[in-house]
């Protein structure tokens, strides 16, 4: 990475530096760099030279003056520092020689193959899939991907509850509640048992025994109850499976909960807990008869784990025999990191996609070295929960290596709310959605819905589809907001076309295919220097009558070869060096994002790459004027459709080469 390279060149020189003064350090010095929001105050720069002031008893300007000559002298960074500065008080500022910059192959840090398991999706299998869920989806299909691009091998689990409350009440529904109507799919059919389930739970409180006597059925696995469950939940996790693969989403592996009691993983993870302090069973009290998971020794209790709630999420077996939740998720994350003497069998759900059973192959799943959970917010405290057993049983570093990604909840706009027929006239500012109650859309109902509005608002039809354009569009809303935002979704600000939105993205790739088309160079996203290749178009065409190139365009000269490196201008224009500036952050933002598994990151930098590129667009006629500007334009605009296309990559969108 530019910056990384840039930073161990600094700190070599600091060394020296404070070598030839006499004083050595008694630990590495860390030099923070920072990109200037102004580039007339360098590409890159330091403040290090403030912080060492009183370490070196040296003015800070006096210190900074030694550093950069110690730059100077040792090669400039490799040649990548065209010209250091120091500026009052002791700022060290560095900028890039550009024309380097574009023949050096940059490197992210190695993952070393370090294997990580995404948990993500893991919606109850009981009726069709809603759009909170959806941002579950996006959010761990987007963070495989990005791990994937930056080394890691990943494997990618959905885990399927098929033992809870949710998919026992809908099997009771269906055993005793009678309904019609015209509905497409199961799952659908079995969102509106859900919901009237719940009503009659409301009215009539006493027969909520009846969940209980099917969580027993279910649980122990044999008799008509058991297999009535078991095609419920096959089939509507058949029909997850087909919409998320509609946004480009897949998985590794199917893992069921019926498995884990299956298999003995439970039995196993008992055992090991039963040789803990923190595993006891209470005799007294409103826990009487439950196992439980105390607080680790020193921890004291807080009030919030005298919260009802958090009292039950600490149970892990109740009085009546039945796991809890956490219990079963205790046992399945010993066994992603390889702590079990236990192991599934294997067999395929569908193509590509395997699932955990009682009989099949032997395969080598699971054995991470890393674990990322996509689970909303709510379940901070179970999650919790299960790196605390981990810390008890003396897998402190198993635990470090356990990651909670947590999300905030989605709800809908009155406008969207509306839209869809719910009453809004209490004049909330969102509405939220609710399973039990039936309120919410269905995943397949929004891509419909988004669907129809675009194919209203296009003129030309052929190319890429509403319906890809429509699920691209949702895909990105549901990413670009920061994690623990709780999203208030709006079908109208998803499918504008200007601001940070997916179509904005796609239309901006697609400008610059079109150029490059005209330019005649090939619209590679390998070209250059940029160490992708594209191997999959999607030839789109117009979607907005603005999205064609001005035809008055001098494209007759042209003639430079796909990985020609053209000679930079002397002097670059504005809107040219701010894109350079925007495109060599990139490996910097996928690392980052990388590290603290923020997917947003991303799309805040693929916003503002495809922005700045507009302004280039505007400011730079990229196919007039000189043979060298044109052929650099045409490389700036070629290094742009590579890095955007990365992006797009591993946010799940299309890479169009007409909109």
């Amino acid at each position: 990475m530019l910056s990384q390279l840039i930073k161990n060149s600094l700190e070599q020189c600091i060394s020296k530096v404070s070598e030839g003064l006499g004083i050595l350090g008694s630990s590495p010095v860390n030099a923070a760099l920072e990109q200037p929001a102004n580039a007339e105050h360098g590409d890159y720069s330091s403040n290090i030279a403030m912080q060492l002031a009183r370490t070196l008893r040296k003015p800070p300007a006096v210190i900074a003056e030694l550093i950069t000559a110690e730059l100077k002298a040792s090669g400039s960074a490799n040649g990548l520092l065209q010209r250091i500065e120091v500026a009052p008080p002791g700022f060290i500022n560095m900028y890039i020689d550009w024309q380097v910059w574009a023949q050096t192959d940059f490197a992210l840090p190695q993952a070393g193959g370090e294997k990580v398991i995404v948990e993500h999706t893991s919606v109850n299998p009981n009726k069709s899939m809603h759009i909170g869920h959806l941002r579950n989806s996006c959010i761990g299909d987007a963070l495989a991907r990005i791990l994937r691009k930056t080394g890691h091998t990943v494997e990618v689990h959905n885990y399927v509850d098929d033992l809870g409350n949710q998919l026992a009440d809908t099997v009771v529904g269906l055993l005793n509640v009678p309904l019609a109507g015209n509905h497409v799919r199961f799952g659908d059919y079995c969102w509106d048992i859900y919901a009237e389930i719940n009503k009659e739970y409301a009215q009539h409180p006493e027969s909520v025994h009846k969940r209980t006597e099917i969580l027993h059925a279910l649980e122990q696995g044999h008799g008509n109850t058991a297999w009535i469950g078991n095609l419920v939940a096959g089939q509507i996790v058949k029909e997850h499976v087909e919409e998320m693969r509609n946004f480009g989403i897949g998985y590794d592996l199917l893992v069921w909960e019926s498995s884990i009691l299956k298999e003995g993983f439970w039995a196993s993870a008992f055992d090991l807990l039963s040789q803990t302090e923190v595993f006891v069973q209470e005799s007294e009290g409103k826990l009487a008869g439950c196992w439980i998971l105390k607080q680790s020794a020193g921890g004291g209790d807080s009030a919030q784990d005298t919260e009802e709630e958090h009292q039950k999420d600490k149970v892990l077996v109740r009085s009546n025999g039945i796991l809890t939740y956490t219990a079963k998720d205790i046992a399945y994350h010993l066994w992603k990191f390889g702590l079990l003497d236990k192991d599934f069998a294997y067999s395929e759900f569908n193509s590509g996609l395997w699932t955990t059973g009682l009989s099949g192959e032997v395969l080598p799943f699971g054995h991470a070295d890393k674990v990322v959970n996509v689970i909303d917010y709510r379940q901070e405290y179970p999650q919790a929960m299960v790196k605390q057993a981990f810390q008890a049983l003396g897998y402190h570093e198993q635990a470090e290596r356990l990651h909670h990604v947590s999300y905030g909840v989605v709800s809908l706009s009155p406008a969207s709310a509306a839209g869809l027929g719910l009453d809004t006239s209490a004049g909330k500012s969102s509405y939220a959605m609710s399973g039990r109650q039936g309120i919410g859309i269905k995943v397949t109902e929004l891509v419909r819905l988004m669907e129809d509005s675009i194919d209203a608002t296009r003129s030309d039809k052929n190319g890429l589809s509403s319906r890809l354009i429509a699920t691209a569009a949702i895909r990105y809303y549901l990413l670009r907001f920061n994690l623990g935002t709780e999203i208030v979704f709006d079908f109208k600000q998803a499918m504008e076309i200007s601001g940070n939105t997916g179509v904005y993205l796609m239309y901006a790739y697609a400008r610059a295919s079109r150029v490059l088309s005209k330019g005649g160079a090939l619209a590679e996203s390998g070209s250059g220097n940029s160490g992708n290749s594209r191997n999959d178009r999607d030839s789109a065409d117009n979607l907005y009558s603005a999205n064609s190139i001005d035809k008055s365009d001098n494209v007759d000269s042209i003639d430079q070869k796909e990985g020609d490196l053209p000679l930079f201008p002397l002097q670059l224009e504005a809107a040219e060096l701010a894109l350079l500036r925007q495109l060599s952050l990139w490996q910097d933002t996928l690392y980052t994002a990388s590290r603290e598994l923020t997917p947003n990151t991303i799309c805040n930098y693929a916003h503002s790459l495809a922005a700045l590129f507009s302004n280039f667009y505007s400011a730079c006629p990229i196919l007039k004027g000189e043979a060298s500007i044109v052929a650099f334009r045409l490389w700036l605009t070629r290094r742009f459709t590579g890095t955007l296309g990365e992006a797009l990559d591993v946010l799940g969108l299309p890479k169009p080469e007409r909109m």
